[in-house]
């Protein structure tokens, strides 16, 4: 990491080692920028060979928004303490408040002003992610998929606002199809972890009126134990968010199609998890269904053929 980064004397105590940073004092641009960029590139190891379907317009602000997002949920989940927890959010969002009304100062929300000026984002989707982060804290239990989807709607939907914000596009049905594909990111993010969640962070984010129905309790998931009650619980989520995946696909032919590669790579990626979850009989609580390299490496064929028709057909506006 850069010299000029390097000391963490910004940093609130608790503040993660590996975001500490974030906080450090920044001068120059660049070499907030420098930091976003290494961020992104060495937390997501898919993040530098997605960016190349990008234009290259957007793959900076695309590490500074993803930089933000990192260093938030990091700071909801890795601190391990919720009133510390609580603490820093609060003071991240005061943080995420002056970076709308003054001159910035830390690495961070120095990379994040040049992309908020440059797309004119509201401040919403970003207070909306902190508002998740700290319902985290206290919440770790939901009775029905309504209250699951109401977290989703902070937790993950202003993440595929804030990219369409950054690709341009600020209208309504936009937004709305983009939802349902990002909610459906985190319910199959959820079907994955349902035994690293109880058991690390006592959080159980499957509707518990679903566990009733289907007959699985809370004590069932801690103890690992896959039965048909559960697997008939998993293919249920499974099937709502299969709707969900299709619903949200509608939105790649509202995208340029320059694009359109790296939109329905979210979709794609989402999807093959799905695919995995069910090859492995709806067995999440033995070992987490995952996507092997092959399988990231076929996402790609889909989507590097979509940017290699992008570059080859004359552009058309959306």
């Amino acid at each position: 990491m850069d010299s000029q980064l390097a000391t963490g004397l910004a940093a609130p105590r608790g503040v993660p080692a590996g975001v500490r940073a974030a906080y450090n004092p920044a001068d120059d641009p660049l070499v907030a920028q420098r930091y976003t960029w290494e961020l992104a590139h060495s937390h997501y190891e898919n993040f530098s060979v997605v960016s190349q379907l990008l234009p290259r317009y957007l793959r900076q602000d695309f590490c500074n928004v993803y930089a933000f997002c990192r260093i938030a949920d990091d700071l909801g989940d890795e601190v391990h303490d919720s009133a510390l927890s609580l603490s820093l959010l609060a003071d991240f969002r005061r943080r995420t408040q002056e970076c709308y009304g003054g001159t910035p100062t830390t690495a961070i929300f120095m990379a994040l002003a040049q992309t908020i000026r440059r797309y004119e984002i509201p401040l919403e989707p970003f207070l909306d992610l902190i508002s998740a982060f700290e319902q985290d804290q206290t919440v770790t239990r939901y009775e029905s998929f309504a209250q699951v989807l109401d977290y989703c709607r902070r937790s993950a939907d202003p993440v595929g606002r804030l990219v369409l914000y950054m690709c341009g596009y600020r209208d309504q049905r936009r937004q709305q199809l983009s939802d349902k594909t990002c909610s459906a990111l985190q319910l199959i993010n959820f079907c994955q972890d349902i035994r690293r969640d109880i058991l690390e962070r006592d959080r159980v984010y499957l509707p518990a009126d679903s566990m009733r129905r289907f007959g699985v309790s809370v004590q069932q998931l801690r103890d690992g134990r896959v039965d048909d009650n559960f697997r008939r619980l998993l293919e249920f989520e499974c099937d709502r968010v299969a709707g969900m995946f299709a619903q949200g696909r509608e939105l790649l032919p509202l995208i340029r199609l320059s694009l359109r590669p790296q939109i329905a790579l979210f979709g794609l990626g989402g999807a093959a998890v799905l695919r995995a979850i069910r090859r492995a009989d709806y067995d999440t609580l033995s070992h987490r269904p995952a996507l092997s390299k092959v399988d990231k490496l076929r996402l790609l064929v889909p989507a590097g053929i979509g940017s290699l028709m992008a570059s080859v057909l004359p552009r058309r506006s959306a």
